[in-house]
């Protein structure tokens, strides 16, 4: 009975601590960052979030759902993006849900990538999304001067190999990656059982990344034409660039 009486005072415990890190996220401490007044919006970002995983109850899932929740705290539209893509093929670029995918690409301002860590690497499933990210429409890279958030989820002890990798992509990619990042160890221990994220350093690290991502996004994303203005790109043409890139005839 005591033992009985130990878990219970502890689950009740956590859910009050859940409960008062929730309250929390109606108060000024989570409206839009950049806003005089909490009651004001001026925010006008798009975030695409994204995640690695095809299982619906998966853990990065729940995160991606969590990190959409706070960006919607912090005054900007964020939706979730569907991982569940065909494989990789220049072929099937004309696929009706690899056009949407790619729609959901170009509308956004920001990206925030999640991703599970499988044998040290990220999962098959985030990478097949971001290979379906073209390169360049014209002398155009639909991501360049766009902002990134990373994140990585584990089933045993903290690494940080995921992160780092997206990082290296996004850099490839030329988008601007904040310098915030979350790892989150054991992640299947952090979350409530209606999918939120247990009061804990995890949780408030993860809110200082989507805080973050907003504040960076809105400073860059009516200045990305002048910072990603580049001399080479201006002395070569569209139609040289796209030959030069051509993915149909290099894959």
């Amino acid at each position: 009975m005591k033992r009985f009486a130990s878990i219970t005072a502890a689950v009740l415990a956590i859910s009050a601590a859940t409960a008062t890190a929730e309250a929390a996220l109606t108060t000024h401490s989570l409206a839009p960052p950049l806003a005089t007044d909490p009651k004001e919006n001026s925010m006008t970002s798009k975030i695409l979030v994204q995640y690695g995983s095809l299982r619906s109850n998966s853990v990065s899932h729940k995160l991606a759902l969590e990190v959409q929740r706070f960006l919607t705290k912090f005054g900007v539209e964020a939706i979730v993006a569907d991982p569940n893509l065909p494989l990789y093929d220049e072929e099937l670029r004309d696929d009706p849900k690899i056009q949407e995918y790619l729609d959901h690409v170009d509308w956004a301002d920001g990206f925030v990538w999640i991703s599970p860590e499988l044998h040290g690497t990220i999962s098959a499933v985030m990478k097949n999304q971001v290979d379906w990210m073209q390169l360049s429409v014209g002398a155009v890279r639909p991501t360049q001067g766009k902002t990134l958030a990373v994140m990585q989820v584990e089933g045993g002890s903290q690494s940080f190999n995921t992160v780092n990798l997206m990082r290296q992509m996004g850099r490839w990619m030329r988008m601007f990656t904040i310098p915030n990042q979350s790892s989150i160890p054991k992640a299947y221990q952090e979350f409530t059982e209606d999918g939120q994220l247990k009061d804990s350093s995890f949780r408030n690290r993860v809110i200082d990344v989507a805080e973050e991502l907003v504040k960076f996004t809105e400073i860059l994303k009516d200045k990305v034409d002048f910072l990603t203005d580049r001399y080479s790109e201006r002395v070569e043409s569209g139609e040289e660039l796209a030959e030069r890139m051509n993915l149909k005839e290099a894959i």
